[in-house]
């Protein structure tokens, strides 16, 4: 089953660096990032770790947790991130469940041959487990500063809402 917007998201289990499971409703109750790259120790995926790196401070003070997805297996992984220090976990999805089941998995033309590759794309899912935006085919200069921005306006768009129900349960 594949994602859509403003939907729930469909079924799924993954496990991250630091033995973390992640599913569809392991994360209810906070705002999830998972953004897909095509490879650990490339030019452009290093850059974008770093740039997530950079700001996760703001997430976690956002009310969010960022993922990183890509097809490199745990070995991987977890070399990348203690080389590059982040803070978060990354999901190992050597049998692409995830990439398909958010279609980011793209024919592509590397050195004039056809490839079958990863789409740099990103995913917020609400903390009511919901797909809220989605970014494909991104390039990276300032995409960082874009997710949280939307991460932002959620988080407070959620918190407006909860306060007015508030309000309403104390006037019945």
């Amino acid at each position: 089953m594949a994602i859509v917007v403003n939907k729930l998201l469909p079924e799924f289990e993954s496990i991250a660096t630091s033995g973390v499971k992640v599913t569809n409703h392991s994360h209810l109750g906070t705002t999830m990032v998972l953004f897909f790259y095509p490879k650990d120790n490339t030019p452009g995926c290093t850059t974008e770790a770093m740039q997530f790196r950079d700001k996760n401070k703001d997430f976690i003070k956002a009310g969010a947790v960022v993922f990183g997805v890509s097809r490199d297996n745990m070995t991987s992984h977890n070399d990348f991130k203690q080389k590059l220090e982040l803070p978060f976990e990354l999901i190992a999805d050597t049998e692409e469940k995830m990439c398909h089941m958010f279609g980011v998995v793209k024919n592509k033309i590397m050195y004039g041959k056809k490839v079958k590759g990863i789409e740099r794309s990103t995913f917020l899912i609400g903390p009511d487990g919901i797909l809220v935006e989605e970014w494909r085919g991104l390039k990276v200069p300032g995409h960082v500063e874009d997710v949280l921005k939307a991460v932002k306006t959620l988080n407070k768009t959620k918190t407006v809402k909860e306060k007015e129900k508030e309000k309403e349960k104390l006037a019945a």
